[in-house]
């Protein structure tokens, strides 16, 4: 893994512009930053970023059953209990997954460790899978990457065979985001644009124009039946929904589906480390109710004693408080020797309950440090991303970089 220094793209904005990438540039910063890329060896990218990303999601559907079966698991990952039958029964009836992104700290030197899973409304999706593809074909054109070089990054045709496995040639695919967000709405367009290309009807709707009919369907915005529908909307939002009530008999097919409500949140980390304690890929997590009293120099919950004695050095060295269902680093806070070292100005998520995990250091490249997204495309990792910042926390302007496979 290396920072290659490389010459931007002469019209690349006025691309951006033309293909409706309005925030490529976000508060007078760059979002998109093609100055410099990242560059991967093959090996590298299939045995420290694919292969870990695959088995970490087969891993997490572990813990899904796991949960499940564990109504004191279900309260602490915060699951209204008016819901438990509908996440339940999605899970038993195998209700299919679409996507997910995992975010790794990655240095090229050592395994890459599990920040969170990001599986249920992950954005980025545009950058990742189109402009940075583009970026490539078009650097090796000028002849500003070498020969050769290639990209992790078979993202958009994973979605076409997945949208195909889903649901029927000629089926309709109903679209939702919250409106007026460029980056939102850009993702959901994404997918879109493959479930288009798998064959299928493909129509976007606001999040705030969707209806419920006399008979207990949604609807769009011109009051049509959604019988499928993909909301960038998350669960733990949509479950205390006042539309919550209509899910189960909306016959509606959801994606993502209601389980994935499991693994979006943050709680899979201390049930992952529960049942995979010591896995190369994972850092020791716990629930903070478990630990606060230990951190603080009392004890631990019983039931996490002895995991937390074997991480107790690690997590007094440094960790990180993390609520449930923080997105873009917000309300998160690193501790190091029992001081708060660095934390987040948005307090969006402080009230969530959360969890503890051991703090490890992003690796430093010309004094931004970033963050490998490993893409899963239903039960397979088939690209990633990256992202930057100069902060220890990784936020919502945080920049997105290109990267480039080369032996």
């Amino acid at each position: 893994m290396q920072k290659i220094t490389l010459a931007e793209r002469p019209n690349w904005r006025q691309l951006a512009e033309e293909v409706g990438f309005s925030f490529a540039d976000m508060y007078g910063a760059p979002y998109w930053d093609e100055t410099s890329a990242y560059q991967f060896t093959l090996h590298e990218v299939e045995t420290q970023i694919e292969d870990p990303a695959t088995e970490l999601h087969a891993m997490c559907r572990e813990a899904v059953a796991q949960i499940l079966d564990s109504a004191e698991l279900m309260t602490r990952l915060a699951i209204p209990e008016a819901h438990w039958d509908l996440v339940a029964g999605s899970w038993r009836q195998g209700q299919p997954e679409l996507y997910g992104r995992f975010d790794l700290a990655h240095d090229g030197q050592g395994p890459a460790k599990l920040l969170e899973y990001n599986a249920d409304t992950p954005t980025s999706l545009y950058e990742s899978a189109s402009f940075q593809w583009a970026w490539l074909e078009q650097q090796l054109a000028a002849g500003v990457l070498p020969a050769g070089a290639d990209q992790f990054n078979g993202i958009h045709e994973a979605l076409v065979d997945r949208f195909r496995a889903l649901l029927a040639p000629g089926a309709h695919l109903h679209f939702t985001a919250m409106a007026n967000t460029p980056e939102d709405y850009a993702t959901v367009e994404a997918l879109a644009w493959a479930a288009r290309e798998a064959g299928l009807g493909a129509h976007y709707c606001d999040l705030d124009k969707i209806g419920l009919s006399d008979q207990g369907q949604f609807t769009d915005d011109q009051d049509r039946v959604i019988g499928a529908l993909f909301k960038l909307y998350p669960w733990e939002d949509l479950l205390r929904d006042p539309f919550a009530t209509a899910l189960a008999a909306s016959r509606c097919q959801f994606l993502e589906p209601p389980w994935k409500a499991l693994v979006s949140n943050k709680g899979i980390l201390p049930v992952l480390w529960q049942m995979f304690e010591g896995h190369p890929n994972l850092l020791p997590a716990f629930f903070h109710a478990d630990v606060a009293g230990a951190l603080a120099g009392g004890y631990a919950n019983p039931l996490a004693a002895e995991a937390f004695g074997r991480a107790a050095d690690a997590l007094a060295r440094g960790h990180v408080i993390k609520p449930l269902f923080s997105r873009e680093g917000a309300s998160l806070s690193i501790i190091e020797a029992g001081a708060v070292t660095e934390a987040s100005t948005d307090a969006t998520y402080a009230a969530h309950p959360k969890i503890v995990q051991a703090y490890h250091p992003l690796p430093v490249f010309d004094g931004f440090r970033p963050v490998v997204g490993a893409w899963v495309v239903g039960e397979s990792c088939v690209g990633m991303a990256l992202r930057e910042d100069e902060s220890r926390i990784t936020q919502d302007l945080s920049r997105f970089k290109p990267h480039f496979i080369l032996d």
